[in-house]
């Protein structure tokens, strides 16, 4: 069973996007909308943003594990299943600063779907509280591998 997501994208006013993520299939629905599938276990972000004519209605960041059937999941608009939550925030300023870590992870040469579910847990936490989170370091990530492969 794979998870599916459905993206919609209308400039500026609706536009719901996969900032990382290892798709497994993708179709084409319409001009504007298409729907991508993620393996069980794949690590994927969506980031969903909408707007009218008074400014941002809603600015969301969901950092998901595809379930297997089966498995618990949380519900997630546009997700069919849903996921397991890993990180989820609202609101600009923390969607962006949530970007913002990503972006780090990726500087350090490391693919966001690799990173511990843990760091993603720990990032929705700290943000959660304004706080900031503890940057992913390649160190951090070598250690993570090296437990990946004792409990597997």
């Amino acid at each position: 069973m794979q998870t599916l997501v459905h993206l919609t994208w209308i400039e500026g006013c609706i536009e719901r996007w996969i900032r990382f993520g290892r798709i497994s299939e993708e179709t084409i629905l319409t001009r504007t909308e298409k729907r991508v599938a993620f393996a069980p276990g794949a690590i994927f972000a969506l980031v969903r943003w909408s707007s009218n004519d008074h400014g941002t209605v809603e600015s969301w960041i969901d950092i998901l594990r595809a379930v297997d059937e089966g498995e618990p999941c949380s519900t997630v608009p546009c997700v069919t299943p849903g996921g397991e939550l890993l990180l989820r925030l609202s609101g600009w300023p923390k969607v962006e600063a949530a970007l913002q870590s990503v972006d780090i992870v990726e500087s350090y040469g490391i693919a966001p779907e690799d990173v511990c579910p843990d760091h993603w847990r720990h990032v929705h936490n700290r943000l959660t509280a304004a706080m900031a989170p503890r940057p992913y370091t390649p160190a951090r990530h070598a250690a993570w591998l090296k437990r990946r492969m004792v409990t597997t």
